[in-house]
Order: C-alpha cells, then sequence, then structure tokens
C-alpha cells in the first residue's frame, strides 16, 4: 500500500492510497478520511461510500463536503473506485459511459472479457475490508452508503452481509436494475443472458428475500427533478417490496433536487448523523 498523497481536512487527514489487487489483477486507488479522533489513537467505526457512473474516489472527496461533519462524528470514511482500471482492463468498446470503467456495477463478472478484473463485489465484501483492518485500526463497527449506481452497491452488498453492516444509506440508487436500461445492458455484459444469475445484484429483488426479523435500517433519499427517477431508479419497485417483506426504509423525496452532487451535498450529514446513531447504539 502506497501513500500517494495526504491532505489536513478539519483536524483530520484525508489520504489517497494505491495498491495492488489481488482480486481485480491491477493497481487500485481508494481514499481514506481519518477523523481527529482516529489520528489520536481512538478506534472509530467505518462508513463506506461507494460512487456512482463515471466517478473516482475523488468525486465524493471533492464535492460532499462530507468531512466536517465525518470529523466531528468520529467517522472513517472510506472511498473506494467504482471499477477497475489500468492496461489491459477492458472498456466499452463502443466509448460509453455506463460500462466499462467507471462503471463496475459492485458484481461480480462471470463473462469475458470482463471476468478477470471486474470482481468488484468481492473487492469491496472481501479484499477492501482486509486491507482496512491491516492498516487502518477501526473498532469493527461498519456501515455503507452511496450514490446512483453506488446506491445500488450499498444496497445490494448491504442486504446480502446483513451480518456485517450496521445501516445502509444511498442517495438516487439504481434500484431495480434488472429492468432499467443501466442495469440490464451492465448486467447482459457482466453476468450473460441468464437473468436468475441477476437476481442476487436487484436491491428490490433481494428485498423479498429478506428475513423480516433482521431488520437492517436502510434510508434513501431522492430529488424529485432527477431526471433519471422514473426509468432508470424505480424506487417505488423497492418500497413495494419492501412493504411486502415487512421491512421499513426511511424514504424521503425532495421537491427540486435532481441527482448532482449538489444535491448530496445538502443531505450528506444528514446520513452521517444517521449512520453514527446505528454505530454508536
Amino acid at each position: 500500500m502506497n501513500i500517494e498523497n495526504s491532505v489536513k481536512v478539519f483536524g483530520g487527514e484525508l489520504r489517497q492510497v494505491t495498491h495492488d489487487s489481488d482480486v481485480l489483477h491491477c493497481t487500485m486507488r481508494f481514499s481514506i478520511f481519518l477523523p481527529p479522533a482516529a489520528l489520536a489513537g481512538t478506534t472509530c467505526p467505518v462508513v463506506y461510500w461507494l460512487s456512482g457512473l463515471t466517478c473516482t474516489d475523488e468525486n465524493f472527496a471533492q464535492k460532499a463536503g462530507a468531512f466536517r461533519t465525518a470529523a466531528e462524528l468520529g467517522l472513517i470514511l472510506l472511498i473506494p473506485d467504482t471499477s477497475p482500471r489500468g492496461e489491459g482492463v477492458p472498456d466499452d468498446p463502443e466509448g460509453n459511459y455506463d460500462l466499462g470503467l467507471g462503471a463496475g456495477f459492485y458484481v461480480n463478472a462471470t463473462q469475458a472479457p470482463w471476468d478477470k478484473h471486474y470482481q468488484m463485489y468481492d473487492y469491496i465484501v472481501q479484499e477492501l475490508p482486509q486491507l482496512l483492518n491491516e492498516h487502518y485500526p477501526n473498532n469493527g463497527k461498519v456501515s455503507i452508503m452511496g450514490h446512483s449506481m453506488g446506491g445500488h452497491g450499498a444496497l445490494v452488498i448491504g442486504m446480502r452481509n446483513a451480518q456485517r453492516y450496521t445501516s445502509i444509506s444511498a442517495f438516487s440508487p439504481i434500484c431495480h436494475p434488472m429492468d432499467c436500461p443501466w442495469g440490464q445492458k451492465a448486467f447482459s455484459n457482466y453476468l450473460g443472458d441468464n437473468q436468475d444469475s441477476w437476481q442476487q445484484y436487484d436491491a428490490t429483488w433481494l428485498m423479498q428475500q429478506l428475513d423480516n426479523k433482521r431488520q437492517i435500517p436502510i434510508r434513501i433519499e431522492m430529488g424529485q427533478a432527477d431526471p433519471f427517477f422514473q426509468e432508470q431508479l424505480k424506487p417505488y419497485a423497492l418500497l413495494n417490496a419492501a412493504d411486502e417483506s415487512e421491512h421499513n426504509i426511511e424514504f424521503v423525496a425532495h421537491e427540486g433536487y435532481d441527482h448532482s452532487y449538489y444535491f448530496i451535498s445538502t443531505f450528506i450529514e444528514a446520513h452521517l448523523q444517521f449512520h453514527h446513531c446505528h454505530l454508536t447504539n
């Protein structure tokens, strides 16, 4: 692991780190924010942030405005990239933004040419936590959140590993990727045409299977002016599934807000407080 750069912010430290990934077979980069308490030796809880299409670790770090609140609450923020990158890593041959580089969709690809590198589910669930625990002491309590494609990833990873994550939150998540253009394109390329294999990466399908005895707290924030609300995000499919499975979701749709980091930065403090409440309960 190499610290490529480090900057002080709100008494804490934001580091950008590279490492050789055994899972993705390339060099990966992530950012990590260590609050003042962590720098002073206190073991703090961790919140993962999963970014959306076209993003790297830098978008959230530069635009979300999360570090003041994270510093005050004593939260470590771990911000991975959205896909494998580097020489030999395949990209969409047509150059579109919704497949390939920047569009890993947090799945384990099974189809060539994607299957060698695009194992983002295992990277987030297995490899990255191991690196975190080896190099950055924490108290073992973990929550996960994300935006758009990253919101999809947070919901899927959180629900499939409900024993591991204390809480889940998402801004404008892709809630039913099996039934939207972004998800169908990604899944057919990464996973093949057998839609049974898609189900394990669909938050709506997973919600239908979720044991209502294990109520993992979930918060979802949407903007009613989001241009992707109806065709791509489909939040009501997930909410209907939650009703059927008797699982509570804290859902808020705000008038006038869109899909951008202006929206995220407006409500990021509420999400961090939501996670802090459950991580310290």
